[in-house]
């Protein structure tokens, strides 16, 4: 298992990133192409005492930066470490890619250098919120504006992930929305909601509100990647905040903290539950090969946990399984098409024949 690791991008980086894929080395049974600057990751390498002698580097000094616009992954960046791990991805020098940086390039250059699986109109990025119970949170930023049919192909494709990745046999999936009713939301979440309830390849539970979210209410939770990515950055937020503040509380006086040696156990539990750190990157998911965009204010922790679900994205063979859910979609999709075409050739040659039946009868009474 070889892991490509661009080591620039991100507001951390290279320190937090390159320290990330020593962490990795350590705990993982893989092989790593770190692609970014020499200088620096020998510079970090000495600092942290780690031999770095049977690890690949690929030099670069060209970094796509948060604010640069995506389209410069292929359009004036193409040295840039992102583009080139991308282009290894996409030519077969490793199994997965992994990224702290800007995320809409990152997209980009997935989408147009490593290429979408077939019959998969939209790639989406999805996450896993950090909850009691893991939900797949998708689309949570790539695509702003999307359509019913965009909706609901992220639903076959997280269904699949969650199957995969994580042993759910038949994933609930929910509609992100601001009520449960069937009318509930814009034209889209309405128009989204009666196509979702028609797919067969699905378990269709309705209408999430945020407020029922933490509560297990789907494993799978479907959104325009605006709206998701509010609602992924608010739930990672609202978890932050409460750890810090159980941690004030249990840290308080020496009682508390005799009282939280008693629960280390449980609370372990809780953080490795609610901290986002815990759950690593989000992938890519309908790109053909393994795609991890991890937070881009990833500390070492963090980037190490994306690196490690990277690891478990390729060996998983889950985007084989999107592939087929996507043919089999697309199949039925092209056979209800098929069946309405048919239903309306039907539908208009009966209504001639009732048009010169109608005709005849008049012919006959002049």
């Amino acid at each position: 298992m070889r892991i490509i690791v661009d080591v620039m991008g991100g507001d951390n980086a290279p320190e937090e990133t390159v320290r990330g894929v020593f962490m990795a080395a350590k705990e993982y049974n893989a092989s790593y192409i770190m692609v970014g600057n020499r200088y620096d990751i020998e510079r970090i390498a000495k600092e942290e005492n780690f031999d770095i002698r049977r690890m690949d580097i690929v030099h670069t000094d060209t970094v796509i930066a948060m604010e640069d616009d995506p389209l410069c992954v292929v359009r004036g960046k193409q040295d840039s470490s992102m583009a080139i791990g991308l282009k290894m991805l996409a030519e077969g020098y490793g199994d997965a890619f992994v990224s702290t940086g800007n995320t809409g390039a990152l997209f980009t250059g997935s989408t147009l250098i490593v290429r979408k699986v077939k019959g998969v109109l939209r790639a989406g990025i999805g996450a896993i919120l950090p909850l009691q119970v893991p939900v797949l949170l998708l689309d949570t930023g790539a695509n702003l504006v999307v359509t019913e049919e965009n909706l609901e192909q992220f639903a076959v494709m997280g269904s699949a992930f969650m199957r995969k990745m994580y042993h759910v046999n038949n994933p609930r999936v929910g509609l992100l929305n601001n009520g449960a009713e069937e009318i509930k939301g814009t034209e889209l979440q309405q128009a989204a909601y009666k196509r979702l309830s028609a797919c067969k390849e699905i378990n269709f539970v309705g209408n999430v509100e945020g407020s029922t979210l933490p509560f297990d209410s789907c494993d799978v939770l479907v959104a325009d990647g605006f709206t998701g990515n509010i609602c992924l950055k608010s739930v990672e937020g609202i978890a932050k905040m409460l750890l810090k503040r159980l941690k004030e509380v249990f840290y308080s006086t020496p009682a508390t903290k005799l009282a939280a040696l008693s629960m280390k156990k449980q609370l372990d539990e809780m953080k490795h539950d609610y901290d986002a750190k815990e759950h690593g990157g989000a992938p890519i998911l309908g790109i053909s090969k393994p795609v991890i965009k991890a937070h881009g204010s990833s500390d070492a922790v963090a980037f190490k946990n994306a690196i490690r679900q990277a690891i478990d994205y390729a060996q998983s063979d889950v985007i084989y399984d999107i592939a087929v859910a996507a043919k089999e979609y697309n199949e039925r999709k092209k056979l209800l098409k098929e069946q309405a075409a048919k239903a309306a050739a039907e539908a208009e040659a009966e209504a001639a024949r009732a048009a010169a039946a109608e005709q005849a009868q008049t012919n006959v009474r002049g």
